[in-house]
């Protein structure tokens, strides 16, 4: 039978990214069975595995650590002593499972070959049979007779065709027992594939250091590593699950184990009902996948379907760049995260009153630490932000707001054009991507006034340096005619792209005019005006 493999544990057990093996699938060089891979057709293309992480999965995980800001106290990596004892009793139970399989197809290729036996016996011993009944009946050779009666004798008396019948039929089954015995000692000597077995032996090691969850009805798929809760999984790899307080008291994190073992890591408050256990309800924000899991939970599509939140923060740092920005890093209570889409925007409001409404320059996958870009421009806010703000310092966060979210379902290049500031929701929007890895290529264009203005160029060189489908490109002062024209030169079709779009609210309305006279269709051109 075989054995299937889903894209992300396709994935991670060749070390490259799923955007590529869906590519490798687009290509022909691959064929899915209903979301998944064939084992054999991995290493077909990947005929080189290693139980260590290699290539460009390596490559994106390390972009994720240093792209995300990380608590001091971050849990380690690896599983709980019960967590992981659980996996090796799952694993366990499966391997005795298969090995009972086994056993069972041995017994039934016995089974096989005592009937092939039996029927070769039977079939030897009802032709000795009938051919001695024909010679105790053989009457004495007849007079000749005319050509022309022996020949008619001869058609109505098919006394030797049953017999011949008999005899091709032993043969047959005496040269299927013999290759049932030559295949079955073959196989009992031959060696198992280095490859295969290498590849197997990494799949039994992430499945004891992770899980995988699908997602009902969505199809997304993510891992649980280490100590994570099924939540802190979800929020992690880009998943926009309901939740609220993530530590078991109000239940909105309540989704519904459809296949798989999990395992409660932290008690919570919420009851459920009986009848939500007996069909199988739990609080992700409290429970741990043991084995691959499906779960059945609700999950935010589009903007509209995330609430307004309001919450208490505090800021966590800030980072001066030149005198004219100020990077602010603001950390939510770990209780109360703030729930948003990559590329979206919060409202900011100081203890006194003063407010702002800023893009967010941070991945939604760690919704607890928020980065944001403040201009000086002379308003009260800025002028606080400059001035007066400490680290520690309470901040009320409102949101989110705003529709510049990324199309997660498309899988085509995307080029991401920031123009001056515009960088901060485009930083979301990489991030994001990265982060839940279905993207075919990024292409990046920064255009500043000034070179000195390229503030997270270090974050933009790490990303092309490190991910081999991602190119950036800096620029300064770039006026719309040479950005298309840079555009065409450096894309291969401008159609076959999605664009995102984002600063000066002057400047993106040109570049998108650009775009659609450019041929781009206009549901391919996602913009929004920072001003």
């Amino acid at each position: 039978m075989t054995q299937l493999l889903s894209l992300s544990r396709a994935a991670r057990l060749a070390g490259v990214t799923r955007a590529e093996i869906q590519k490798r699938i687009r290509q022909g060089e691959m064929q899915t069975f209903e979301g998944q891979v064939a084992i054999s057709d991995l290493l077909h293309v990947y005929p080189s595995v290693s139980l260590e992480k290699t290539g460009d999965l390596e490559r994106v995980e390390q972009i994720k650590t240093d792209a995300l800001p990380r608590s001091h106290d971050e849990d380690t990596r690896l599983p709980s002593q019960e967590v992981l004892v659980s996996r090796i009793r799952s694993l366990a139970k499966a391997l005795v499972q298969r090995i009972a399989r086994v056993d069972k197809l041995e017994a039934l290729m016995d089974e096989l070959e005592q009937r092939l036996d039996a029927l070769a016996a039977a079939e030897t011993g009802q032709e000795q049979e009938q051919g001695l009944t024909r010679d105790q009946t053989q009457a004495p050779a007849p007079s000749p007779q005319p050509a022309q009666t022996q020949a008619r004798t001869q058609a109505q008396s098919p006394a030797r065709a049953p017999v011949q019948t008999q005899a091709q039929a032993r043969a047959q089954a005496q040269a299927l027992k013999a290759w049932l015995r030559e295949r079955r000692a073959a196989l009992g000597e031959e060696a198992v594939e280095a490859a295969q077995t290498q590849l197997l032996a990494k799949d039994t090691f992430l499945r004891i250091m992770s899980a995988s969850v699908k997602m009902i009805p969505s199809g997304h798929e993510f891992f649980v590593d280490g100590n994570e809760s099924i939540l802190e999984a979800a929020v992690r790899s880009g998943l926009r699950l309901n939740y609220g307080c993530a530590n078991g008291n109000c239940g909105e994190c309540k989704v519904r184990l459809v296949s798989g073992e999990v395992y409660r890591i932290r008690e919570h408050d919420y009851v459920l009902s009986e009848r939500e256990k007996q069909l199988g309800y739990l609080l992700s924000c409290s429970h741990t996948a043991v084995t691959d899991i499906q779960l059945e939970a609700a999950e935010a599509h589009s903007p509209a379907d995330l609430p307004e939140q309001e919450i208490q923060a505090q800021i966590r740092k800030l980072e001066p760049q030149g005198d004219g920005l100020m990077l602010v890093h603001i950390q939510t209570p770990r209780t109360n995260t703030l729930r948003f889409m990559a590329g979206q925007r919060a409202r900011l409001r100081l203890a006194d009153g003063v407010e702002q409404e800023l893009p967010i320059a941070s991945c939604p996958c760690n919704g607890r630490n928020l980065l944001f870009s403040v201009r000086r421009h002379g308003d009260a806010f800025s002028q606080a932000v400059f001035d007066s703000l400490k680290p520690r310092q309470a901040i009320t966060l409102t949101g989110p707001y705003g529709d510049f979210v990324l199309a997660e379902d498309a899988t085509e290049p995307a080029v991401f054009i920031a123009i001056e500031d515009g960088i901060a929701p485009v930083k979301s929007l990489i991030e994001h991507a990265v982060s839940i890895d279905s993207i075919e290529a990024f292409h990046l264009y920064w255009s500043v006034p000034g070179m000195q203005m390229h503030y997270h160029q270090p974050w933009c060189r790490a990303l092309r340096d490190t991910l081999d489908n991602f190119a950036y490109t800096p620029l300064v002062e770039a006026a719309c005619d040479d950005l298309l024209a840079l555009l065409e030169a450096d894309l291969e079709n401008l159609q076959a792209n999605r664009y995102y779009v984002a600063g000066p609210s002057s400047a993106v309305a040109a570049v998108a005019a650009a775009l659609l006279r450019a041929g781009v269709p206009e549901q391919r051109i996602a913009s929004e005006g920072i001003d």
